[in-house]
């Protein structure tokens, strides 16, 4: 049967989830997960809620799904060792530096990919399995038709979401948090400014970027009967009265095969909703339909009041067989099974013969069925006894509760796993000359001849804008200029033929190199031979995953923007490293597209929040929209700053920049001219980032 794994934010919000119905919990630990601001646990408290959830057959998921610096790697180490020694079942994760610090330090510990790497696609789940993950939670984005496909064809399992917020912006991929307040998504910091106050033509006057909850309960035979192993519940940051009520609901539909009921809808949405719930990504349907915010309601006392006193009952969820022998002149002896294979036997004194009444068969089932108060009952039992005996009901009492307590201690063991160390990386600095500088074109027109005349390092275009201007694509390589092909950073299954032709025809054009942002698109340019360099949707925050993509065969790798320059010249260089240092930066790109008017070229669209600042919205491949921010950042004058980090290059990112302006800017990087645009940032590069 399908899991229900269910979100716990603090020790009492697991419990509710449990005797909720829950197969699984998530939960957090300290700063290294998405929810840094929940309540999380430490040692004690994970090792005593793994027990609790064991003991009751519940497995428990930690959450170390956040970009760690190669400080924190120490750090996070000794928490994989803990993990591993107390039993959590598996880690879910984001950084690839992280997924292999698991694998060295706990080769038997199970590793999921988390939703924050973006995998969205079967060629995604692909590589996350040949990284010798277990499972996968895909993008809250897709459909039913794409969740299928992927699940029929998938070696791995596949985790969905079905009930809680959604974000605008794909996750793992939102930089707006961070671009715009320092607490970063990708570090558990999130302050969540897609809720606040968005609008047009200069007014910000309504929430363009906030979504309703999505709510899929009524999806759950479909989504079980077409494979997905586990259907995931939002809300470590939700009171536990939310989590058992949400559970409860998900559970019982599920066990029962039925929709759910108009009073346990009522209940989803007097638990917490965003005016009302949607399956609109589930059913493929986008549009304003699917956007809401929470208003302020009075809290359901009553409905909160009634579940916590629900989930403070202990609700027998463990099956166990008993096995009774009484015999004359042998101890009596019981012995219990559990469905997992885990089996205690006791003996008591000698039964006597009956002077009054014997003991029958039923009088020993009726007490050693009495199992109240803890997480069994008794499913099965077989009793072999010779009549005309007698034995003290205390005496069955003691030995079942004996019994059981046994049985618990075996069920909360630790599995024996294996433990390794770290592997220590060779320091390796990179380059000592000032970085080279490479341009990434957001439109086929900022392809020009006098940007070619400034020889930059790589030009990097889309394989459509490849394909538009073939002669002046042709006219670079010629000149000594690498032409790399730019992947889409989201690309679902049924676009993938399109992408396959085009990439052909690239090739066909003397560009052999590919832009990769996302585990898919790395696994789609490979199969069509193309060396790959590693985008910023990778999330390199550390020297591991630098060494991981090296391993994996990239040439280059783009750092995350979200990192103090003084990080990046620490890190280890096993490969060419390279920063942004101009550019609008990314901040969202969403399924939901709201691009307006026009075709999203040189800024058509503008976003403005309530302090004015206005930001330019992009089209972007398959109806997509792209939110960047509405500051450049310019570094151009601060060149200092970064020409001794070890890097290869530094790429100019132009965006709403017109051909001319394109080349003004390069050329000031370059040390000629004098052009500096209007409203610049220095980033996040010279400031800590939450």
């Amino acid at each position: 049967m399908m899991e229900i794994l269910s979100p716990a934010g603090a020790y009492e919000a697991a419990v509710a989830a449990v005797q909720s119905g829950a197969d699984a919990i998530y939960l957090g630990y300290g700063k290294f997960n998405a929810r840094r601001n929940a309540a999380n646990f430490d040692e004690n408290g994970l090792k005593t809620t793994v027990d609790y959830c064991h003991l009751r057959g519940v497995k428990v998921y930690l959450t170390l799904n956040t970009l760690l610096s190669d400080r924190e790697l120490q750090q996070a180490a000794k928490l994989v060792r803990f993990c591993s020694d107390i039993g959590v079942d598996a880690l879910i994760v984001q950084d690839l530096g992280v997924a292999e610090l698991v694998r060295q330090i706990a080769p038997d510990l199970p590793v999921h990919g988390s939703t924050q790497m973006t995998v969205h696609n079967l060629d995604g789940v692909m590589a996350c399995a040949a990284l010798g993950m277990e499972r996968v939670v895909l993008s809250r984005e897709l459909s039913r038709e794409q969740i299928r496909y992927i699940c029929r064809h998938s070696p791995i399992e596949i985790e969905v979401f079905v009930h809680g917020a959604l974000c605008m912006c794909y996750s793992g991929q939102c930089f707006l948090s961070s671009v715009i307040g320092g607490r970063s998504g990708n570090r558990g910091m999130c302050a969540q400014p897609c809720r606040m106050k968005y609008g047009w033509d200069g007014s910000a006057d309504s929430y363009p970027l906030s979504l309703k909850d999505m709510a899929l309960v009524s999806h759950l035979k479909e989504l079980e009967d077409m494979g997905v192993a586990s259907a995931k519940i939002e809300g470590r940051m939700k009171r536990p009265e939310y989590v058992a009520i949400v559970t409860r609901v998900y559970s019982d539909a599920l066990r029962e095969r039925r929709l759910p009921t108009r009073q346990e809808l009522d209940d989803l949405t007097a638990a917490f909703n965003r005016q009302g719930f949607t399956d609109g990504y589930y059913e493929g349907r986008t549009g304003r339909h699917m956007f809401g915010i929470h208003e302020k309601e009075q809290v359901p006392e009553k409905l909160f009041a009634k579940t916590r006193q629900e989930y403070h009952k202990e609700h027998p969820r463990v099956p166990v067989t008993l096995h009774v022998r009484m015999k004359a002149g042998r101890p009596l002896c019981i012995t219990v099974e559990d469905e997992a294979g885990n089996r205690a036997s006791l003996e008591g004194s000698r039964p006597e013969t009956a002077l009054h009444r014997a003991v029958t068969e039923e009088d020993i089932r009726r007490q050693l069925e009495r199992t109240g108060g803890t997480p069994y009952y008794v499913e099965k039992m077989e009793i072999d006894a010779d009549s005309g005996l007698s034995v003290p009901v205390s005496a069955l009492n003691n030995l079942r509760r004996r019994l059981l307590d046994e049985l618990s201690q075996q069920r909360i063991r630790p599995p024996k796993r294996r433990s390794g160390s770290p592997v220590s990386l060779p320091k390796e600095t990179g380059y000592t000359e000032p970085p080279a500088y490479t341009v990434a074109l957001r439109s086929a027109e900022q392809l020009t001849e006098g940007l070619i005349a400034c020889k930059p390092q790589v030009i990097y275009l889309t394989p459509e804008h490849i394909l538009e201007k073939r002669e002046l694509v042709a006219c670079a390589i010629e000149q000594g200029i690498e032409v790399c092909a730019a992947m889409p950073r989201i690309l679902f299954d049924n676009e993938r033929r399109a992408l396959d032709e085009m990439l052909e025809q690239v090739k066909s054009l003397g560009v052999y190199t590919a832009l990769v942002g996302e585990l898919g698109a790395l696994t789609i340019a490979v199969s069509h031979d193309f060396t790959c360099r590693g985008d910023f949707g990778l999330g390199v925050y550390n020297s591991l995953t630098l060494a991981k993509l090296t391993e994996m065969g990239l040439i280059s790798a783009t750092l995350s923007f979200e990192q103090r320059l003084a990080r990046i010249r620490d890190l280890n260089k096993p490969l060419d490293t390279e920063i942004i240092a101009y550019g609008r930066l990314p901040l969202m790109i969403t399924e939901n597209s709201i691009v307006r008017k026009g075709d999203g070229r040189y800024g058509a669209n503008t976003l403005t929040d309530r302090t004015g600042a206005q930001f330019p919205v992009l089209a972007a491949r398959g109806g997509r929209g792209e939110i960047f921010n509405s500051k450049k950042l310019f570094l151009a004058d601060k060149q200092e700053s970064y020409r001794n980090l070890g890097l290869w290059a530094a790429r100019l990112s132009f965006t709403t920049e017109n051909p001319r302006e394109c080349v003004q800017i390069l050329e000031r990087y370059q040390g000629k001219g004098s052009y500096t645009p209007m409203d610049i940032t220095r980033g996040l590069y010279f400031r800590d980032v939450e």
